[in-house]
């Protein structure tokens, strides 16, 4: 009897514990999940009935120091509207309005005096605190509603990285940009703040949990806002001193992957997407289209002879200025040859005739080899959208001048993302690292997670690394502008 009873205090000890579970559990979830929802609810003295209140995760930047800086955040404000056929007198309604909210007159009149109209908006994005003011004129058919915007701190800032929100259909959605690869994870549904509180407590937990508002959170890239303010304004100088269409620049952990600034100029505002003539500036360049990169390949290429082990730092050539392939000339910027020059000469003095040599010695089918290795011609599947691959079937020629061209980038074209991908390799021990953009996600269910990325295939040897290293900070320490470019403190 005693044993029987003892079970059942243990049954129902039981069953406290688990409701008191599910009830905590559910107090969370409105108070700290969804308290941003009820918050809104609480405002339903400016919500209209079948008004759906727009809402968004936010995207931050952070800062060297790891504090976090909004990018692109919502704010709130009210619709001001009347309905005219409920408007008894349009010229005392306006006199009263605008004293609060000035309006010109003729705005007000002409939508103030449509016979049969039940709806007008006449000013939106105005304070909350108009709100009560505006209310207490008890003017018939007046209506103060409550909205949410997107809006951009920065302004332009990051702005082709960061993308927008506009209209696909009849929903507000992520176009371009983290905005648009992030849309799963930013987006809000406004139907789970109107769940009944008792209904929703006593479902099933498990459900709760893991419904598709689980997936919903705040994004948090790597964009550092001082790194990109620096780059945005080298770019503006450079388009302003050579009346370029376009410039870009991205700077990127090598190692890591992250992406400290990717910028475009010209840029935009996507607080104000409508001044744009086209939609063609909002896409990012940098990701979705390719190029004839030029001599910066070079790098590559040296790297691939000294990694193959076709050519050494201390190998020479006959520098002759111009050489001839498949009935083709192939020249240096200025015509003129070197004599015989070691590999060096060839990055110090940007020789197309030194290029086409390196990859000569390796073979065409070695050099290309390399090539693709370095990421060209395949996505680098950076969290962007509508990233492009490079065009390089000139590296399937049976001719050899094709090659050679490639040695100096001419004959194929890459987007500028996958040379960042791949002139990491030369920094960071060999290997082809993952650009991203954004390294943690907030959710809404109240936990964060880390976003890890694999490391990349290795593509050169840790000690051609280190060689091709040392080659280019003699380029830029010695040769460039007779030394005048370095930097002082930093090789």
């Amino acid at each position: 009897m005693k044993q029987g009873l003892l079970w059942r205090i243990r049954a129902v000890s039981i069953l406290v514990i688990v409701f008191a579970l599910i009830l905590v559990s559910k107090l969370y979830l409105v108070q700290i999940v969804h308290g941003n929802d009820y918050t809104q609810r609480a405002d339903h003295q400016y919500v209209r009935p079948d008004q759906q209140i727009f809402n968004r995760g936010t995207v931050y930047f952070q800062n060297r120091d790891g504090s976090l800086y909004s990018a692109a955040t919502i704010k709130s404000g009210l619709t001001l509207a009347i309905s005219p056929k409920l408007l008894p007198n349009p010229t005392d309604a306006y006199a009263k309005i605008n004293a609060l909210v000035p309006i010109p007159q003729d705005a007000f009149m002409a939508k103030a005096t449509k016979p049969n109209d039940s709806y007008e908006e006449l000013v939106k994005q105005l304070p909350v605190d108009k709100g009560p003011s505006l209310l207490s004129l008890k003017i018939p058919g007046l209506s103060v509603s409550k909205e949410n915007w997107r809006v951009y701190p920065g302004g332009s800032l990051a702005s082709h990285t960061l993308g927008l929100v506009g209209y696909k259909g009849d929903n507000l959605a992520g176009r371009y940009g983290l905005e648009s690869y992030y849309e799963s994870t930013l987006k809000r549904d406004d139907s789970t703040a109107y769940v009944n509180f008792f209904a929703e407590m006593f479902s099933n937990i498990d459900q709760t949990l893991t419904k598709g508002t689980s997936l919903e959170g705040d994004i948090v890239s790597s964009i550092e806002p001082n790194v990109q303010g620096y780059l945005e304004k080298e770019l503006a100088g450079v388009e302003s001193t050579w009346q370029s269409d376009m410039t870009g620049g991205i700077i990127i952990d090598p190692v890591s992957g992250e992406i400290y600034a990717m910028a475009v100029n010209p840029t935009f505002d996507p607080n104000n997407p409508q001044d744009q003539k086209s939609s063609a500036i909002f896409s990012n360049p940098l990701v979705e289209n390719d190029y004839e990169v030029g001599s910066i390949v070079k790098a590559l290429t040296m790297a691939a002879g000294l990694d193959s082990q076709a050519i050494t730092e201390a190998t020479t050539y006959d520098d002759t200025g111009c050489i001839t392939l498949n009935s083709k000339k192939i020249c240096n910027y200025d015509g003129k040859a070197r004599g015989v020059i070691p590999m060096q000469q060839i990055l110090n003095q940007s020789l197309n005739v030194g290029a086409s040599f390196v990859a000569l010695k390796m073979g065409t089918t070695t050099f290309a080899s390399y090539m693709k290795n370095y990421g060209f011609g395949e996505k680098t599947g950076i969290d962007l959208p509508n990233e492009t691959s490079g065009l390089i079937d000139n590296l399937k020629s049976s001719r050899q001048v094709e090659y050679a061209t490639a040695s100096f980038g001419q004959g194929i074209a890459v987007t500028p993302i996958e040379v960042a991908r791949a002139f990491s390799s030369l920094a960071n021990g060999g290997t082809l690292p993952f650009p991203h953009v954004v390294k943690q996600i907030n959710y809404d269910v109240g936990f964060s997670k880390t976003i890890s990325y694999p490391t990349g295939r290795r593509v050169i040897q840790a000690t051609t690394s280190k060689r091709i290293t040392d080659m280019l900070v003699k380029v830029v320490d010695q040769a460039l502008l007779n030394g005048s470019a370095k930097l002082q403190h930093y090789s």
